[in-house]
C-alpha cells in the first residue's frame, strides 16, 4: 500500500510539473538534434541534387517542406504554400544577373533571355492582432550539380543551408507545441534562389501587400560550423543597431536557459549585405541573423552532413525560438 501511495504521489508530481510548464517552456522543449538530422540529412542527400534553384531538387525540397507544415497543421500563408516567381535573365553568353523587379524583367523580354521559375514556401500562425507580422526564414536552394567536376559533382549544401532550414522547421513546431496563440502573427518563411541573388526574398518584399505591416524578420544562413575548432560554441549574431533589445534578448536567454553559446554580438546600424537578412533591412525592416562564419566547405561540394557541430545546431535554435517567441509577443522591442 505504501508502494502504491508513493507512486500515485510521484506521478501527481510528473503531471504538475508538466502542466506548470509556461507555453513558451513547452515550445523549446520538443527542439531536438534528431529532427535537425532528419530534415538536413534529407536536404543535403544526393538525391536532391544540390537543390539549385529552379530545377528538380528545389522543387523537391519545396514539397518536403510544405509537407511538413501541414503535418504541424500550420496554415499557407496564402491559398497555396507555395509562392511562384519566375526570375530572368540575358542569354548565357552575355553577362547579367537573374531579376525579378517587373521594370527589369520588361526590358530583358524584349531581347534573347533566360527564364527560371521557382517558388517559396510560406506557413503561418495567425496572431491576435491579425494587423501585424513577424518573421523568420531561411533559404533551401543552393548550388545544385557541375557534372564537369573530377570526382564529386554534387553540391549538398548541409550547413548552407538546410541547417537553416532545419532550424525554422523546428521553431514552427515549437509554437504550436507551446499550445498559446501569438500576439502577431509569425511566417515561417522558406526562400528559393538566394544563392541567384536573394530572389525569393526580393521577390516577397517587392509584392507584399503588407510589408509596412512587418514589424521584424529573423534570418538563418549557415548554422552547423565551426569556424574554429577551438570555439565549437562561437555564433556571430548580427542585428538591427537601432534596437539593442535584441541583443538583450539572447544574453537574458543565455543565462535564464543555460544555452551553450558564445556569441559574437555585431549590432549593425544598417545590415543589409550577407543574406536574405538584406532584403528586410533595405526596407526599414529590424533583423536579426545568426551565422557562424565562415569555413574551407563554402561553396563546395565537400559541404556535408556528417562535418556538422550538431549541438550547436540544437543550441542555436533553442536561442533563436526564444527570440521569435519575444519578437511575436512583446509589446514593444
Amino acid at each position: 500500500m505504501k508502494k502504491q501511495v508513493l507512486l500515485f504521489s510521484l506521478l501527481c508530481g510528473v503531471t504538475s510539473f508538466v502542466c506548470a510548464q509556461l507555453p513558451v517552456e513547452k515550445g523549446l522543449n520538443t527542439i531536438s538534434r534528431s529532427s535537425a538530422e532528419a530534415t538536413i540529412g534529407f536536404l543535403a542527400s544526393d538525391e536532391l541534387q544540390g537543390r539549385e534553384a529552379g530545377f528538380h531538387g528545389s522543387y523537391v525540397s519545396s514539397e518536403y517542406i510544405a509537407s511538413l507544415l501541414r503535418w504541424m497543421g500550420i496554415q499557407p500563408l496564402n491559398e497555396s504554400y507555395f509562392q511562384p516567381f519566375d526570375a530572368y535573365r540575358k542569354e548565357r553568353q552575355k553577362k547579367g544577373r537573374l531579376e525579378v523587379h517587373p521594370d527589369s524583367i520588361a526590358k530583358l523580354k524584349q531581347e534573347v533571355h533566360q527564364k527560371l521559375s521557382m517558388r517559396n514556401v510560406l506557413g503561418m500562425i495567425p496572431g491576435k492582432n491579425t494587423k501585424e507580422y513577424v518573421i523568420v526564414g531561411a533559404h533551401f536552394d543552393h548550388l545544385g550539380i557541375d557534372p564537369a567536376l573530377d570526382g564529386d559533382q554534387i553540391y549538398n549544401g548541409a550547413d548552407d543551408n538546410a541547417s537553416g532550414v532545419s532550424a525554422v522547421l523546428q521553431i514552427a513546431r515549437a509554437f504550436v507545441a507551446s499550445g498559446q496563440q501569438p500576439e502577431r502573427n509569425v511566417i515561417f518563411a522558406f526562400w528559393d534562389g538566394e544563392e541567384k541573388g536573394l530572389l525569393g526574398s526580393k521577390y516577397f518584399v517587392q509584392t507584399c501587400p503588407f510589408v509596412s505591416q512587418i514589424k521584424g524578420y529573423l534570418n538563418f544562413d549557415m548554422i552547423g560550423r565551426n569556424n574554429k575548432p577551438e570555439q565549437p560554441k562561437h555564433v556571430v549574431y548580427f542585428y538591427t543597431a537601432a534596437h539593442p533589445a535584441f541583443g538583450d534578448w539572447l544574453k537574458e536567454d543565455i543565462k535564464k536557459y543555460s544555452l551553450q553559446l558564445e556569441p559574437d554580438y555585431r549590432a549593425w546600424d544598417n545590415p543589409v549585405g550577407g543574406s536574405d537578412n538584406g532584403t528586410f533591412a533595405k526596407a526599414g525592416i529590424p533583423i536579426i541573423w545568426y551565422h557562424t562564419d565562415g569555413h574551407p566547405d563554402y561553396h563546395q561540394p565537400s559541404d556535408h552532413a556528417d562535418r556538422l557541430n550538431w549541438d550547436k545546431i540544437v543550441e542555436i535554435t533553442k536561442a533563436s525560438f526564444l527570440n521569435m517567441w519575444k519578437m511575436a509577443n512583446e509589446v514593444s522591442w
